[in-house]
């Protein structure tokens, strides 16, 4: 490892070669530490340290977590300005990661992570013990020498299997490439060198406008992105720090003023969870230096301020390139004004100041009508935000032979404020079939009707029809938005639900039966937190309609509840229903 890193490793550096964040660099430019920054990594690290060392010998931890507690205390053991350097006490428990490192690895190099002798899985663990290697290795004291040797076992190890072996998912791709290019970094091997050539010459999942085919900013943060420069900076092949930029220049439009990341186009799990942004901190860093977009200053900047996530974490990035350290360009202002429409996946983010918007008609459902993982099968279709109060999904469910949900077939701009979300839903009754196909032994095909299976050969039979269409418009108005619901079709009820975060406090709505359900009769509802408000109706009618997921969540006693505030209305289709939502 070159001399700049076993220099930097002491803490004693003030200054960072920045010619790495260019793999095609000619030559380093000097640049000033962003002293500020390594304190916060540094610290952070710090407070990981003690949590670890009280349950590093946890016998449930994964590999992948045997893997990232050795990392925080092999950060905190080599960096010189760390309270923990060179502290004697740290060394059995890295001793002891280590040598679970190597006696979970199976003969042929791999890890059982769930899935058994997973490529992709194990691919996560080996990027950090190659991280574990190159600092303990720069570091060079005695005292860690054997497991030094361990570490280059395991990696020497797991190489061959990682080149020679498969992946599951997309991103999978990108990890095992950027295990390959660590491991061929520190131990030469041909086979790894085209390995990565082979996946990458399948080309980068991203669309033009910087969304990778999984929609998952989950992925993005901690697997697409870091993979991607990871290899862009061991196998000099800048054009993919483009497919980075493009992504966290989406990502600005998907941030909350919180902090949180828009995860409602998602085709992975985080379509109905929580991400958050820190996990964006060093790719924001190094984009910002290698393009010197100040936008990217800025959010890499509220970060640090924000101070919340695992920061830590990030040490070891730093100390293994220490110019990510150096000082950021000039901020510029990122967006906070805007309608920014995604076509390629059928979403818009709206955002004025501290308040945002979601509009969504996105889902693969219409394509692929099943639930499953790896697909968008979110039913929220709608989200607002006003600072605090936080509207976290609007859904709508019909009473209409159980399919479910409203999922929008798309998303249509009528004009630069105003969107149009629609779905119909054709359910057939079955006729005799022809006598063409009728069979004496009434042993018929087991086909699919579209909402369950039979053994009634229903693609061959002449069918009637029972139709409902809906249409969502959704327009930005003044101190808020319309939500304008149209029914055509059969006569059936419906139930709007909207979900509020918890925390908050609801007037106006009426308790019903289940902890965190209310209904809005008549009149208007609002919800609250602190000085920020959200008002919504007015109500529509006092019968009380249950949200239907459908037959597919039903038969196997799933649920689509979501966690919050969930406040109801309801009405009769065909017709027309407006919900105002107001600040």
């Amino acid at each position: 490892m070159p001399m700049l890193r076993r220099t930097f490793l002491t803490g004693s550096l003030t200054t960072v070669a920045l010619g790495a964040l260019h793999p095609a660099a000619a030559r380093a430019e000097v640049a000033a530490v962003d002293e500020d920054f390594l304190t916060l990594v540094t610290e952070a690290n710090r407070k990981q340290i003690p949590i670890v060392l009280g349950n590093f010998q946890n016998v449930s931890d994964s590999v992948r977590t045997v893997a990232r507690k050795a990392r925080r205390l092999v950060s905190g053991y080599v960096w010189g300005r760390s309270s923990y350097h060179h502290d004697a006490t740290l060394l059995e428990p890295i001793g002891w990661l280590v040598d679970q490192l190597a006696a979970r690895q199976h003969e042929d190099g791999l890890y059982d992570v769930g899935n058994l002798h997973s490529p992709p899985d194990s691919a996560f663990a080996i990027q950090d013990v190659c991280l574990l290697y190159a600092l303990l290795d720069a570091d060079g004291q005695a005292e860690t020498a054997s497991m030094r040797a361990t570490l280059a076992s395991v990696i020497k190890k797991a190489g061959p299997a990682l080149a020679s072996g498969g992946v599951h998912t997309p991103n999978h791709r990108w990890e095992v490439s950027a295990a390959l290019a660590r491991a061929h970094h520190l131990f030469p091997d041909r086979r790894y060198a085209a390995r990565i050539d082979d996946w990458l010459d399948e080309g980068i999942d991203a669309t033009p406008d910087g969304i990778y085919s999984e929609r998952s900013s989950t992925y993005a943060a901690e697997v697409t992105n870091p993979c991607l420069l990871t290899i862009a900076w061991l196998r000099n092949k800048p054009a993919l720090l483009d497919y980075v930029r493009r992504n966290l220049d989406v990502t600005l439009y998907l941030l909350e003023p919180n902090g949180e990341v828009d995860t409602t186009a998602s085709r992975r799990q985080d379509q109905k969870g929580v991400r958050e942004v820190w996990w964006y901190l060093t790719q924001f860093r190094e984009l910002a230096l290698h393009t010197r977009d100040g936008r990217f200053t800025t959010i890499a900047k509220s970060i640090e301020a924000r101070g919340t996530g695992e920061l830590g974490d990030f040490l070891a990035e730093v100390l293994e390139r220490p110019e990510l350290s150096a000082v950021l360009p000039a901020a510029a202002p990122a967006p906070t004004n805007f309608v920014q429409h995604y076509p390629s996946q059928a979403s818009v983010r709206i955002r004025r100041d501290t308040r945002t918007a979601t509009v969504f008609g996105g889902t693969d459902f219409h394509d692929l009508p099943v639930i499953s993982s790896g697909l968008s099968t979110n039913p929220t279709f709608f989200k607002l935000r006003n600072g605090a109060a936080i509207l976290d999904s609007v859904r709508l469910s019909p009473q209409f032979f159980s399919t479910g949900h409203f999922r929008s077939d798309g998303l249509r701009r009528l004009g630069a404020n105003s969107f149009r979300l629609s779905q119909e839903v054709k359910v057939p009754y079955h006729l005799p079939l022809p006598k063409r196909y009728r069979r004496s032994d009434g042993l018929y095909a087991l086909t699919p009707d579209g909402r369950f299976y039979a053994s009634m050969d229903f693609g061959h039979r002449p069918k009637q029809y029972r139709t409902l269409r809906t249409e969502v418009t959704v327009t930005e108005v003044g101190g808020g938005y319309d939500l304008a619901f149209e029914f055509a079709g059969d006569e059936t009820a419906y139930a709007i639900e909207l979900c509020f975060r918890a925390g908050g406090t609801l007037s106006g709505v009426d308790a019903l039966d289940a902890a965190g359900n209310y209904q809005l009769t008549a009149g208007t509802g609002s919800y609250t937190v602190g000085t920020d408000r959200i008002e919504f109706g007015p109500g529509n009618g006092a019968a009380r309609v249950a949200m239907d997921p459908g037959e597919r969540y039903t038969y196997l006693g799933g649920s689509l509840t979501p966690d919050g505030l969930r406040v109801y209305l309801t009405g009769r289709t065909p017709g027309r229903q407006l919900l105002k939502l107001r600040y």
